[in-house]
């Protein structure tokens, strides 16, 4: 059975900054799609409106968020990435220091 979490975070109010984002987010390393992809995670999207960016993960029963972060820190080359997307992201309000994707709460679903 597939799970489904939606994040969000806000990117820096600078629109150059915006742009080399987006482009770095065309060519994702290969290291870091494979992190994903070893983590559990089945499917990723991430949206931008703005500065605010809304991801949706769907993952299988095996993940784990704290076995993610584990994983991503003792990574050399996620942390690499981490730091480098870092200089684009900013954290949100409500969130905690060094805490960057924040946990959405789901407040409505359709019954069909």
């Amino acid at each position: 059975m597939k799970r489904r979490f939606c994040m969000t975070l806000e990117l820096k109010d600078d629109p150059q900054l915006i742009a080399e984002y987006k482009r770095h987010h065309e060519q994702v390393w290969p290291e870091i799609i494979q992190s994903i992809k070893d983590s559990g995670i089945e499917d990723m999207e991430i949206y931008l409106l703005g500065t605010r960016m809304f991801m949706i993960m769907e993952v299988g029963e095996e993940f784990s968020f704290a076995a993610k972060s584990e994983a991503d820190r003792l990574s050399p080359k996620v942390q690499e990435w981490e730091n480098l997307m870092w200089k684009f992201q900013k954290a949100l309000p409500e969130a905690k220091p060094g805490e960057k994707w924040m946990l959405m709460e789901r407040i409505f679903k359709l019954q069909v």
